[in-house]
């Protein structure tokens, strides 16, 4: 078995060449490739010290098992969590955001999660080791940059790292179309983990009753659910908006606020 891994895509390399450069072992790129984008792209690539191979596009077909790869193909060691979830926990203090996924299945969601999820400053992913989608290359191109800075932890199980964080103090809460509270409903003022499940089959049983609420997203049109990464972006973004809202009119010279 391999020990490297393949990443392919503009986002998602340039990200590891700004993260983590080291980590590229060989870089293939399309040699017949000749636009401004891959200019730009080789000027970073050559003041990273790297020395691209350039070969036939097909070849990198072959390699990514897609043509969309963009012309750029690296094989990179596996970059591994320093972070472990207490440490992040502890350092996030009352500003923790944590997004949970149960049995997200699809590389495509997972990567759109991790992006909505840098995008909105979570503090780290969290997902069950089995039963969910590895961060995969196609995760990692859809992320575009985010599976570089965002921590994707994976846990043994997902239900005992819940019950761990609320002991803690973390307020625990789920997605569940049958929830009677919408999202307005909770308190988004304290620590907390949001818990989404896969589109249509949502939170196993024993993932929901571990949340200490659940709540539903409002919907008024005639869809039945949403993907799985729109609802993560919904209710991360209503937390971002309603904690802006309420550092706001907190007076400036209130204790603990900078004069």
């Amino acid at each position: 078995m391999s020990k490297f891994q393949l990443l392919y895509g503009f986002h998602a390399l340039t990200s590891r060449l700004r993260h983590h450069p080291d980590s590229i072992r060989t870089l293939y790129v399309d040699g017949e490739r000749q636009d401004a984008r891959l200019r730009e792209f080789l000027a970073q690539v050559e003041a990273a010290g790297l020395h691209p191979r350039m070969v036939a596009g097909e070849r990198l077909d072959r390699m990514a098992g897609t043509r969309r790869h963009q012309g750029v193909v690296a094989e990179v060691s596996p970059i591994h969590a320093t972070l472990d979830l207490d440490t992040v926990v502890s350092e996030a203090g009352a500003d923790l955001l944590i997004l949970a996924l149960d049995g997200i299945q699809d590389p495509h969601n997972l990567g759109a999660c991790l992006r909505v999820a840098d995008a909105m400053g979570v503090h780290a992913v969290v997902a069950p080791r089995d039963r969910s989608v590895a961060l995969t290359a196609t995760a990692a191109k859809v992320a575009s940059g985010a599976a570089d800075t965002v921590p994707y932890l994976t846990v043994t199980n997902l239900v005992r790292t819940l019950r761990d964080l609320q002991d803690h103090g973390v307020w625990v809460v789920g997605t569940d179309d049958q929830a009677e509270t919408d999202l307005e409903g909770t308190d988004v003022g304290q620590p907390m983990a949001w818990v989404l499940g896969a589109e249509g089959s949502g939170l196993r049983r024993l993932t929901r009753e571990a949340c200490d609420q659940r709540v539903r997203i409002p919907m008024l049109g005639s869809v039945e659910s949403l993907n799985v990464s729109v609802a993560a972006g919904i209710c991360l973004y209503e937390t971002r908006r309603r904690r802006l809202r309420s550092d706001a009119s907190v007076p400036v010279d209130a204790p603990g606020k900078m004069r």
